[in-house]
Protein backbone atom coordinates (compact mmCIF):
# COMPACT_ATOMS: atom_id res chain seq x y z
CA UNK A 1 0.00 0.00 0.00
CA UNK A 2 1.31 3.47 -0.95
CA UNK A 3 0.29 6.83 0.53
CA UNK A 4 2.03 10.06 -0.42
CA UNK A 5 4.52 10.99 2.26
CA UNK A 6 4.69 7.45 3.63
CA UNK A 7 6.45 5.73 0.74
CA UNK A 8 9.05 4.13 3.00
CA UNK A 9 6.66 3.16 5.79
CA UNK A 10 5.54 -0.49 6.19
CA UNK A 11 1.88 0.26 5.46
CA UNK A 12 -0.62 -2.59 5.23
CA UNK A 13 -4.38 -2.67 4.76
CA UNK A 14 -5.79 -2.86 8.27
CA UNK A 15 -9.42 -3.72 7.61
CA UNK A 16 -8.98 -7.39 8.54
CA UNK A 17 -8.08 -6.32 12.10
CA UNK A 18 -11.68 -5.23 12.67
CA UNK A 19 -12.59 -8.90 13.02
CA UNK A 20 -10.37 -9.34 16.09
CA UNK A 21 -12.54 -9.76 19.21
CA UNK A 22 -10.69 -7.07 21.11
CA UNK A 23 -10.30 -4.55 18.28
CA UNK A 24 -12.76 -1.90 19.45
CA UNK A 25 -11.51 -2.07 23.03
CA UNK A 26 -7.93 -1.61 21.81
CA UNK A 27 -8.91 1.21 19.47
CA UNK A 28 -11.24 3.21 21.71
CA UNK A 29 -10.60 2.29 25.33
CA UNK A 30 -7.93 4.95 25.92
CA UNK A 31 -10.50 7.61 24.98
CA UNK A 32 -12.74 6.50 27.85
CA UNK A 33 -10.37 7.29 30.68
CA UNK A 34 -11.67 9.98 33.02
CA UNK A 35 -10.85 11.24 36.49
CA UNK A 36 -13.57 8.96 37.87
CA UNK A 37 -13.12 5.85 35.72
CA UNK A 38 -10.29 3.63 34.56
CA UNK A 39 -11.52 1.97 31.36
CA UNK A 40 -12.01 -1.78 31.29
CA UNK A 41 -12.13 -4.10 28.23
CA UNK A 42 -15.38 -5.48 29.68
CA UNK A 43 -17.01 -2.18 28.73
CA UNK A 44 -16.60 -3.38 25.14
CA UNK A 45 -17.65 -6.95 25.88
CA UNK A 46 -14.17 -8.54 25.78
CA UNK A 47 -11.50 -9.66 28.21
CA UNK A 48 -8.05 -8.23 28.76
CA UNK A 49 -6.32 -10.94 26.71
CA UNK A 50 -8.40 -10.13 23.63
CA UNK A 51 -7.83 -6.40 24.04
CA UNK A 52 -4.07 -6.89 24.46
CA UNK A 53 -3.85 -9.11 21.37
CA UNK A 54 -5.67 -6.51 19.26
CA UNK A 55 -3.51 -3.71 20.61
CA UNK A 56 -0.35 -5.61 19.69
CA UNK A 57 -1.64 -5.99 16.13
CA UNK A 58 -2.51 -2.28 15.95
CA UNK A 59 0.89 -1.21 17.28
CA UNK A 60 3.16 -3.60 15.37
CA UNK A 61 6.31 -1.73 14.35
CA UNK A 62 6.82 -3.68 11.13
CA UNK A 63 3.22 -3.42 9.93
CA UNK A 64 1.44 -0.07 10.14
CA UNK A 65 -2.29 -0.74 9.65
CA UNK A 66 -4.23 1.64 7.45
CA UNK A 67 -8.03 1.78 7.59
CA UNK A 68 -9.67 3.18 4.46
CA UNK A 69 -13.09 4.83 4.70
CA UNK A 70 -14.21 5.65 1.13
CA UNK A 71 -17.02 8.16 0.76
CA UNK A 72 -18.57 10.42 -1.88
CA UNK A 73 -16.99 11.81 -5.04
CA UNK A 74 -13.98 9.48 -4.85
CA UNK A 75 -12.67 10.72 -1.47
CA UNK A 76 -11.29 8.46 1.24
CA UNK A 77 -10.58 9.11 4.90
CA UNK A 78 -7.42 7.23 5.85
CA UNK A 79 -6.78 6.27 9.49
CA UNK A 80 -3.09 5.46 9.68
CA UNK A 81 -1.30 3.97 12.69
CA UNK A 82 2.16 5.56 12.74
CA UNK A 83 3.99 2.90 14.74
CA UNK A 84 7.37 4.54 15.23
CA UNK A 85 9.09 3.48 18.42
CA UNK A 86 9.83 7.07 19.47
CA UNK A 87 6.98 8.89 17.73
CA UNK A 88 3.89 6.69 17.68
CA UNK A 89 0.53 8.17 16.82
CA UNK A 90 -2.54 8.01 14.62
CA UNK A 91 -3.15 10.19 11.58
CA UNK A 92 -6.58 11.04 10.17
CA UNK A 93 -6.16 12.06 6.54
CA UNK A 94 -8.26 12.65 3.42
CA UNK A 95 -7.14 11.51 -0.01
CA UNK A 96 -8.45 11.89 -3.54
CA UNK A 97 -6.87 10.62 -6.76
CA UNK A 98 -6.86 14.12 -8.28
CA UNK A 99 -5.16 15.85 -5.33
CA UNK A 100 -1.45 16.52 -5.28
CA UNK A 101 -1.34 16.49 -1.45
CA UNK A 102 -3.01 14.74 1.45
CA UNK A 103 -5.71 16.51 3.42
CA UNK A 104 -5.16 16.67 7.17
CA UNK A 105 -8.01 16.15 9.64
CA UNK A 106 -6.33 15.28 12.95
CA UNK A 107 -3.28 13.79 14.63
CA UNK A 108 -3.29 11.85 17.88
CA UNK A 109 0.15 11.73 19.46
CA UNK A 110 2.34 13.73 21.83
CA UNK A 111 1.90 16.78 19.58
CA UNK A 112 -1.79 16.36 18.88
CA UNK A 113 -3.74 18.39 16.34
CA UNK A 114 -7.51 18.44 16.40
CA UNK A 115 -10.39 18.12 16.47
CA UNK A 116 -10.71 17.10 12.85
CA UNK A 117 -14.41 16.41 12.33
CA UNK A 118 -17.75 17.85 13.36
CA UNK A 119 -20.55 15.43 14.23
CA UNK A 120 -22.38 16.45 11.06
CA UNK A 121 -19.42 15.48 8.90
CA UNK A 122 -18.65 12.30 10.82
CA UNK A 123 -22.18 10.97 10.45
CA UNK A 124 -22.39 11.93 6.78
CA UNK A 125 -19.13 10.16 5.96
CA UNK A 126 -20.12 7.12 8.03
CA UNK A 127 -23.45 6.78 6.22
CA UNK A 128 -22.26 7.37 2.64
CA UNK A 129 -19.83 4.54 1.85
CA UNK A 130 -18.48 4.17 -1.67
CA UNK A 131 -18.95 0.43 -2.03
CA UNK A 132 -17.01 0.37 -5.30
CA UNK A 133 -13.80 1.32 -3.45
CA UNK A 134 -11.71 -0.82 -1.13
CA UNK A 135 -12.05 -0.24 2.59
CA UNK A 136 -14.58 -0.27 5.43
CA UNK A 137 -18.20 -0.01 4.32
CA UNK A 138 -20.29 -0.79 7.42
CA UNK A 139 -21.68 2.51 8.78
CA UNK A 140 -21.19 1.49 12.43
CA UNK A 141 -17.56 0.53 11.89
CA UNK A 142 -16.95 3.73 9.94
CA UNK A 143 -18.49 5.83 12.73
CA UNK A 144 -16.33 4.21 15.40
CA UNK A 145 -13.14 4.48 13.34
CA UNK A 146 -13.74 8.21 12.81
CA UNK A 147 -14.80 8.91 16.40
CA UNK A 148 -11.36 9.81 17.86
CA UNK A 149 -11.16 12.75 15.43
CA UNK A 150 -14.47 14.20 16.67
CA UNK A 151 -14.81 17.37 18.70
CA UNK A 152 -18.14 19.20 18.54
CA UNK A 153 -19.77 21.47 21.10
CA UNK A 154 -23.15 21.40 19.34
CA UNK A 155 -24.08 17.72 19.28
CA UNK A 156 -27.62 16.85 18.18
CA UNK A 157 -29.98 15.35 20.71
CA UNK A 158 -29.75 11.89 19.13
CA UNK A 159 -25.93 11.72 19.10
CA UNK A 160 -25.70 9.60 22.24
CA UNK A 161 -28.32 7.14 20.99
CA UNK A 162 -26.56 6.81 17.64
CA UNK A 163 -23.23 6.11 19.32
CA UNK A 164 -24.77 3.65 21.78
CA UNK A 165 -26.22 1.76 18.84
CA UNK A 166 -22.81 1.56 17.17
CA UNK A 167 -21.18 0.37 20.40
CA UNK A 168 -23.75 -2.38 20.84
CA UNK A 169 -23.19 -3.40 17.21
CA UNK A 170 -19.48 -3.68 18.12
CA UNK A 171 -20.29 -5.99 21.06
CA UNK A 172 -20.45 -3.60 24.00
CA UNK A 173 -22.99 -4.64 26.64
CA UNK A 174 -25.97 -2.30 26.72
CA UNK A 175 -25.42 -1.74 30.44
CA UNK A 176 -21.99 -0.24 29.76
CA UNK A 177 -22.82 1.95 26.78
CA UNK A 178 -24.10 4.97 28.73
CA UNK A 179 -20.82 5.76 30.49
CA UNK A 180 -18.74 4.81 27.45
CA UNK A 181 -20.83 7.11 25.26
CA UNK A 182 -20.51 10.02 27.69
CA UNK A 183 -16.73 9.62 27.84
CA UNK A 184 -16.35 9.30 24.06
CA UNK A 185 -18.53 12.30 23.23
CA UNK A 186 -17.67 14.75 26.02
CA UNK A 187 -14.32 13.86 27.63
CA UNK A 188 -11.77 13.68 24.83
CA UNK A 189 -8.31 13.54 26.46
CA UNK A 190 -6.67 15.75 23.81
CA UNK A 191 -9.13 18.59 23.15
CA UNK A 192 -12.33 20.28 24.21
CA UNK A 193 -15.50 20.17 22.09
CA UNK A 194 -15.23 22.83 19.41
CA UNK A 195 -17.54 25.04 17.40
CA UNK A 196 -17.93 24.56 13.64
CA UNK A 197 -19.27 26.99 11.06
CA UNK A 198 -19.17 27.86 7.40
CA UNK A 199 -16.92 30.85 6.69
CA UNK A 200 -18.78 34.02 5.80
CA UNK A 201 -15.55 35.80 4.87
CA UNK A 202 -11.98 34.73 4.16
CA UNK A 203 -10.67 33.20 7.43
CA UNK A 204 -7.09 34.18 6.66
CA UNK A 205 -6.52 37.42 8.53
CA UNK A 206 -4.63 39.91 6.40
CA UNK A 207 -4.55 37.45 3.50
CA UNK A 208 -5.84 37.70 -0.02
CA UNK A 209 -6.52 33.97 -0.17
CA UNK A 210 -9.98 33.15 -1.41
CA UNK A 211 -12.45 31.49 0.93
CA UNK A 212 -13.94 28.36 -0.62
CA UNK A 213 -17.65 27.82 0.01
CA UNK A 214 -19.11 24.87 1.83
CA UNK A 215 -16.27 23.57 4.02
CA UNK A 216 -16.68 23.97 7.78
CA UNK A 217 -14.02 25.71 9.83
CA UNK A 218 -13.20 24.84 13.44
CA UNK A 219 -12.82 27.45 16.20
CA UNK A 220 -10.28 25.39 18.18
CA UNK A 221 -6.81 26.92 17.56
CA UNK A 222 -5.15 23.50 17.83
CA UNK A 223 -7.18 22.08 14.95
CA UNK A 224 -5.70 21.71 11.45
CA UNK A 225 -9.06 23.07 10.31
CA UNK A 226 -8.88 26.35 12.22
CA UNK A 227 -8.53 28.93 9.43
CA UNK A 228 -7.05 26.33 7.09
CA UNK A 229 -8.40 24.28 4.22
CA UNK A 230 -8.52 20.52 4.70
CA UNK A 231 -6.22 20.09 1.71
CA UNK A 232 -3.78 22.71 0.51
CA UNK A 233 -3.40 23.26 -3.21
CA UNK A 234 -6.84 22.03 -4.28
CA UNK A 235 -8.92 24.02 -6.75
CA UNK A 236 -12.32 25.55 -6.11
CA UNK A 237 -13.93 22.75 -8.13
CA UNK A 238 -12.15 20.13 -6.04
CA UNK A 239 -13.18 21.93 -2.84
CA UNK A 240 -16.79 22.06 -4.01
CA UNK A 241 -16.77 18.29 -4.61
CA UNK A 242 -15.32 17.75 -1.15
CA UNK A 243 -18.01 19.97 0.42
CA UNK A 244 -20.73 17.91 -1.25
CA UNK A 245 -19.04 14.68 -0.11
CA UNK A 246 -18.85 15.95 3.48
CA UNK A 247 -22.51 16.90 3.46
CA UNK A 248 -21.81 20.53 4.30
CA UNK A 249 -22.56 22.22 0.99
CA UNK A 250 -25.10 24.98 1.72
CA UNK A 251 -28.64 24.00 0.72
CA UNK A 252 -30.01 27.55 0.80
Amino acid sequence: MLIDGYEDAPLVAGEELLSLPGFWAAYLMWLCETEEDEPDPAWFGVDEADADAAYEALAEAERWPVFRIPFGEGHTVVVLARNLADDAGTEYLVTHPSWSRLGHLATLDGHQAGPGLSWRELIHIACTPDRTAAGVHDPNARLLLLLPALGDSDLPTDAADVLRGALMWAGAPETETHRVTEALLLDHPYWEPAGWSLPSAPPFSGSSKESFTGILYCDEPGSPRCGMRIAQGITREQSDRLAHALGTWPTT
